[in-house]
């Protein structure tokens, strides 16, 4: 093996496998010929990284390896993967000065060794896909060159072996490990004019989001602005044991969320929920508004829960990337969250 690939086992947590990995449980749901490329180890430039995951069907894919160049190929193959019931191998190497200089190259000057696998050929995978969509743990594939492959994530695990077409690549790695972690989690207290553009922004980013909005006209008014799907709001959560909250308080219930958005636009809410969340070990909370807002409530918090909060409060919320409005607003908040996600130094 090379010295720059990357080795297993992988967290691969960057991206968004989970709109890739939904739509490969709808198509096993429905039946549909479909092949599932995951990129197994990358050297040098290239488009992807280890753990990016593709699906292809016969009528398209949903995500990319590429930016579009590679996509015809990679997807012939894999309908013939379907076809065969058999694990596919390619290694595509774009690396070759020749194809540079002769105006053939497609951009990126890198390696990618990729697995072709087609879904039915292994019954029992969509549960296991539909757990890890539900956010529960970490969706770990073990797969071997001879053939056998394993998914698991928590108690739901399938494994068995397929039929293998040989490697397109020497060297004595036959074994991968990948990981994808659970996707993380944010709650959304308001439905301001922010909310709008931040849903699809931090959906289309990998978040698993939920809005909990008590106000009846603001819900209203959202869900008139944008698609939001059956479970975008939430009136109330189980309350976790042994905490009480007030009448109009959300409830919460473990596993908690990574982070959580406080942005009624309405000073009695943000208060209460604050205080709520001054006993919760959540480690990110944004408060929407000016500095200002937040002293100003801080002067009405009991001094414990300021205390809780001071550590773990992003005030304001967001990066000052300029501009204003809700789409601006909703961008910062967005960009805070991943960096904060991605641990980027001095964004977070």
């Amino acid at each position: 093996m090379s010295a720059g690939l990357v080795t297993a086992p992988l967290d691969a947590d960057d991206g968004n496998p989970g709109r890739v990995l939904q739509a490969t449980l709808d198509a096993l749901r429905a039946g549909r010929r479909a092949a599932l490329a995951v990129v197994l180890e990358t050297e040098g430039s290239t488009y992807t990284r280890a753990g990016t995951v593709v699906l292809f069907t016969d009528e398209g894919h949903v995500g990319w390896l590429s930016g579009g160049c590679l996509e015809p190929e990679i997807e012939r193959r894999a309908m013939q993967a379907v076809d065969q019931a058999a694990l596919d191998w390619m290694e595509i190497d774009t690396r070759d000065d020749d194809a540079l200089f002769s105006a053939n190259a497609v951009g990126c000057r890198g390696l990618q060794r990729i697995v072709l696998i087609p879904l039915a050929a292994l019954e029992g995978v969509g549960g296991v896909l539909a757990c890890w969509l539900r956010g529960n743990g970490t969706l770990t594939l073990q797969l071997e060159a001879e053939g056998r492959l394993g998914w698991r994530c928590e108690d739901s695990e399938v494994a068995g072996s397929l039929h293998s077409l040989p490697l397109e690549w020497g060297g004595t790695r036959a074994q991968w490990q990948i990981q994808w972690r659970a996707a993380p989690s944010v709650v959304m207290l308001g439905a301001g004019p922010e909310a709008t553009p931040l849903l699809p922004l931090l959906r289309g980013l990998g978040w698993r989001v939920q809005l909990v909005e008590p106000r009846e006209r603001w819900r209203e008014r959202l869900s008139g602005g944008c698609s939001l799907g059956a479970s975008a709001f939430a009136g109330q959560r189980p309350a976790l044991p042994g905490h009480e909250v007030g009448a109009t308080a959300v409830l919460w219930h473990a596993p908690l969320p990574d982070a959580v958005l406080v942005m009624h636009h309405n000073f009695e809410l943000d208060r209460e929920a604050l205080e709520q969340l001054a006993d919760l070990p959540i480690p990110f909370i944004g408060l929407l508004g000016p500095r200002r807002r937040r002293d100003d409530l801080f002067k009405v918090l009991p001094p414990q829960a300021c205390a809780s909060l001071s550590p773990r409060l992003r005030s304001p919320v967001g990066l000052a990337l300029g501009g204003r409005g809700p789409e601006a607003i909703a961008l910062s908040i967005a960009a805070q969250l991943q960096a904060w996600r991605h641990a980027a130094a001095g964004l977070s």
